[in-house]
């Protein structure tokens, strides 16, 4: 008997799930009231690291000249940032994306129901229509993966042409003059780095003593530097607690009773996830105390037949983490072996320049698990090809257990880290030794030689007959 699917949203989790379902014989539909790809296409991931790539570029030509490359151009010209032009160009990329994302799911059978879907009873969904009109659907399995949207605070309300959240940065006529970003984690860094390469004056405003505080502190550390050096203001131990528009300018207020003024605020404090209106009060699901629809390890809800996926379960909130939730719980709800998700082997980059990539455990998230481990770091100022390419910030980071020598986590900071952390992120995924990670050739010279050389040396220290 074929199973019938209904997929509530559009992003990673929702359409990689929709494709698992149709490949293994299931009728399945996605409604979804926004192109497909959601957010992490159409605003998100997408457009946003398209924006840091353009950014960048604007620090090509003054690396190419300490390379002994002279653009044609006179000495004293600077690159003119068509801003409109360049906000298009990101969008049209997420765009693109989207329309691709669809082809392939149409191609595959799913049926796509443009509008917005709520459980409306026992294994019941009700659509309305972006057309106009209800339609009612029955299903097996339902699977909710409507993702998250931007937290507005009480004290800020965005109005998308000084008081901006992530989404509205591209809607600008001009790169801002100076930019307050208000939240310094992943998001905030990466937007503050964007901007500041743009041309814009930026202050970041952190609420801790580092930067992207869940990150390895020496990464923070390190990129604090970087953005220093460029120009950036961070204001550290500064909480905002007020947002007031003055006509062409924005004040923010800080908890010590100051306030930083700039012609626009970026507020980039976090994600909540989307459960309202969704009919869970007709299954008998309740959101947790954070808003979020809590799973078991395979992604199913406290009704057995509705599962949840992506930023809407609150873990995690990564394209790829949400891609892999779909495929899991869809794998589970049609009888497929699955194994669930290893929190511990889960890799993540921000992309600032240089880019920060982790996996796995840190070595205090070791030491809770109950296995004391040992780190060791390189820098990169050693590595010729980091010469060659003028990329000196950053290191590589390899956490091993003490005795086994089971490689648990890494970190890598370094242009191109997302790239970089693969090996690593295979030695956690597959529980390889650091002396595996050490006898396996590299290119020279590669950036990626200094992975091998870091776990050779902690290869060494390990070594029991050294210790």
């Amino acid at each position: 008997m074929t199973q019938r699917i209904v997929i509530l949203g559009g992003g990673p989790a929702a359409y990689e799930a929709a494709l698992v379902a149709s490949e293994l014989g299931a009728d399945v539909s996605i409604v979804a009231d926004e192109g497909l790809g959601g957010n992490s296409v159409l605003w998100d991931c997408v457009p946003s690291k398209a924006l840091i790539v353009a950014a960048e570029a604007m620090g090509w030509r003054r690396n190419a000249e300490a390379l002994g490359v002279r653009p044609s151009l006179g000495e004293d010209d600077e690159p003119v940032i068509d801003y409109p032009k360049l906000a298009a160009h990101v969008l049209d990329l997420g765009a693109s994306q989207s329309r691709d994302i669809e082809r392939k799911i149409q191609a595959s059978g799913v049926d796509l129901l443009r509008g917005r879907g709520r459980l409306s009873g026992s294994h019941q969904v009700t659509v309305d229509l972006e057309d106009g009109g209800e339609r009612e659907v029955e299903a097996d399995y339902i699977l909710i993966a409507t993702g998250s949207s931007a937290r507005v605070l009480p004290f800020f309300e965005p109005d998308g042409e000084r008081v901006l959240t992530g989404h509205q940065v591209y809607g600008l006529d001009a790169v801002p003059e100076h930019l307050v970003v208000v939240g310094s984690g992943a998001t905030g860094a990466e937007f503050a780095h964007a901007f500041l390469r743009l041309g814009s004056e930026v202050t970041l405003v952190s609420s801790r003593d580092l930067i992207m505080p869940t990150e390895d502190p020496d990464a923070a550390s390190v990129i604090e530097e970087v953005f220093e050096r460029r120009g950036m203001t961070i204001l550290r131990n500064s909480r905002a607690i007020s947002c007031e528009r003055r006509g062409d300018e924005v004040a923010v207020g800080l908890k010590d009773g100051s306030e930083v003024v700039g012609s626009h605020a970026l507020f980039t404090v976090g994600q909540v996830p989307t459960v309202q209106d969704l009919g869970l009060e007709h299954v008998g699901v309740e959101p947790n105390s954070w808003g979020a629809i809590d799973v078991d390890s395979v992604g199913r809800t406290s009704c057995r037949w509705v599962y949840a996926a992506g930023d809407v379960t609150g873990r995690m909130m990564l394209a790829s983490v949400a891609a892999m939730q779909g495929r899991t719980a869809m794998w589970h709800a049609l009888g497929q072996a699955v194994q669930p998700i290893r929190w511990d082997s889960v890799a993540a980059t921000i992309f600032t320049d240089p880019e920060v990539a982790t996996v796995g455990l840190s070595p205090s998230e070791a030491e809770e698990a109950g296995f004391p481990v040992e780190t060791a770091r390189l820098d990169f100022r050693g590595n010729p090809r980091s010469k060659m390419i003028n990329a000196l910030d950053g290191f590589v980071k390899v956490h091993a257990m003490v005795g086994s020598g089971t490689v648990v986590g890494g970190v890598i900071v370094s242009r191109r880290a997302s790239d970089l952390i693969q090996p690593l992120a295979v030695a956690v995924q597959n529980r390889l030794t650091v002396a595996q990670l050490a006898q396996t050739i590299t290119v020279y010279p590669s950036m990626a030689g200094s992975v091998a050389e870091c776990a050779r040396m902690l290869m060494a220290r390990l070594d029991p007959q050294r210790r």
